[in-house]
């Protein structure tokens, strides 16, 4: 049977640093082990009192518990969270970032949002606006498997309270946070940053489009570190990630509960109406530019999970986007375009991409289906061509925007692919359905993460089986010996080449290409 997570949960630090790390490490000896400590509210105090984590830095000092911490909540406070490296600030020490999801070797689900609300859409960097509650929110439903069966996460924190919990007392209070707290149903929400120590009745979040469970949330507020009022600063969990409880423990009610603080809360300017739960068309993103490292109590690194952050000006693909290396295009249409593939497998591994950002093939409309529709027998046509057949994959998962992997192979391979495939999925413990030729949309799952491929054959796979799915899927299966026979490039990142050799390569495919490419038909 699984153990409980230890997870420790700290109020506003605000610079006693020798108070905390003391305090977290007799916890710790007592108590623990512990898994992490999480720091809500303030980190950093005055110049001076910020002197206290010099020791810690340069390694005189140890922080027993991998500690991680939210960002700035004022203007001042920005300077200490600039040209962190991976969001370390020490050993053992480390900046979440300013949302996300960040899930434990042991499968609890941290949700955080740094800062305060934002007045308008334009925020600094220690403000959060509703593009970043939507993020958070997204990230947290990427989870779910079918429409009713969301569970919730298990931690969500912040540092600036939700709306509808002590008003009077708390005139700062944030409606954003409500939605979001409404929205992903913690089941235990922490904040800090005004100096008070309060835990109220547990209240139970109505069931939704999300889920068919009236979920429970436990709301705690954490004094300050050292306090004179000896508060409460410090808040010990144990608890069994909410993937692997009991659903009856989830959903069983007990007798000091207290009526669901948002219900009746107009999020009308907080959040648009058709940007709640009543809207059926969730995403399924989780960004990698925040993938960052944790470093545990020996000083080992492990990968952090990836975190998702639906923001189109700084998406790899979308055409408007500063982030897209206009070297690789191959060619553009209307609403796709082709591009080399970064590390690709050969010359001739290639992307179709939408132009702007649109999460998976199941969403395209009709325009846009047919354009990739042209886009796909225009490349069949080039590559029966040249004596090959070529395979188109997606994968729907751990990304934000439409990618179509498009690999070709010798002709007389193609009889060998769905097999590869069947095997190598059979080898990851998860099962391929065939289904007919992909002719609309409609074919595809129109919520939650999959994967496809269609086969020279026509048919088509598909899964949504997607729990531990290996990212490197399609490459896994090309790059095996009975096909390429290259196992040295399943990771794209062993495979990157020169910019000059990239540039070579688009050149090649663009000549090789032109003869079938319609998008030179109104020249």
């Amino acid at each position: 049977m699984d153990a409980n997570a230890k997870i420790l949960v700290v109020g506003d630090v605000r610079g006693r640093f020798k108070q905390l790390f003391n305090r977290v490490e007799a916890v710790n000896k007592k108590a623990g082990p512990f898994e992490i400590c999480c720091c809500v509210g303030d980190f950093f105090g005055a110049d001076e009192q910020n002197e206290e984590l010099i020791a810690y830095k340069n390694g005189f000092k140890h922080i027993t518990v991998p500690t991680y911490i939210l960002g700035p909540n004022k203007k001042a406070d920005n300077k200490h969270f600039e040209d962190l490296d991976d969001g370390e600030i020490c050993t053992n020490l480390t900046y979440l970032g300013k949302r996300g999801v960040y899930t434990l070797s042991s499968g609890v689900k941290i949700a955080y949002l740094s800062g305060v609300e934002a007045a308008g859409d334009n925020a600094g960097e220690h403000e959060f606006t509703k593009a970043d509650v939507q993020a958070v929110r997204n990230s947290c439903l990427v989870s779910k498997s079918c429409a009713t069966d969301y569970r919730g996460v298990d931690v969500l924190l912040t540092s600036q309270w939700p709306y509808g919990l002590q008003e009077k007392e708390n005139a700062k209070a944030s409606k954003l946070i409500s939605y979001l707290c409404r929205e992903i149903k913690p089941r235990y929400h922490f904040c800090a940053i005004n100096g008070t120590a309060y835990e109220c009745p547990p209240f139970r979040i109505p069931k939704d489009l999300t889920t068919q469970f009236e979920l429970c949330t436990r709301f705690i507020s954490l004094a300050d570190v050292g306090n004179a009022t000896k508060s409460k600063y410090i808040y010990a969990l144990s608890l069994k990630p909410v993937d692997k409880a009991r659903l009856l423990d989830l959903v069983q009610k007990t007798t000091d509960e207290i009526d669901c603080p948002f219900i009746g809360l107009d999020f009308e300017g907080a959040i648009r109406k058709n940007e709640t739960s009543e809207n059926q068309q969730f995403f399924y993103d989780m960004d990698s530019g925040n993938n960052r490292k944790r470093r545990g109590e020996g000083g080992n690194r492990e990968k952090r999970p990836r975190i998702m952050h639906i923001e189109q000006d700084n998406c790899w693909f979308c055409l408007s986007s500063d982030q897209v290396e206009k070297h690789l295009i191959i060619t553009i249409g209307e609403r796709f375009y082709l591009a080399l593939a970064k590390g690709p497998i050969n010359s001739h591994h290639i992307l179709i991409l939408s132009t702007k950002h649109v999460p998976c093939a199941a969403q395209l409309s009709n325009e846009e289906w047919e354009e990739l529709d042209k886009f796909k027998n225009a490349l069949r046509k080039y590559f029966k061509s040249l004596g090959q057949v070529v395979c188109f994959t997606e994968r729907h998962y751990m990304t934000s925007h439409l990618v179509i992997d498009v690999l070709s192979l010798e002709d007389g391979y193609a009889w060998k692919i769905k097999h590869s495939f069947e095997d190598k999925a059979e080898e990851f413990n998860f099962e391929l359905e065939t289904l007919p030729p992909l002719t609309s949309q409609s074919m595809l799952p129109e919520r939650g993460p999959y994967f496809l491929a269609e086969l020279p054959d026509d048919s088509t796979l598909l899964t949504r089986q997607m729990k531990h799915f290996p990212m490197h899927f399609a490459r896994d299966v090309f790059c095996a010996e009975n096909l390429l026979n290259c196992d040295e490039k399943v990771n794209w990142k062993e495979c990157l080449l020169e910019k000059e050799e990239e540039i070579q390569y688009v050149q090649d495919f663009r000549k090789g290409f032109a003869p079938f490419d319609f998008t030179d038909d109104d020249d």
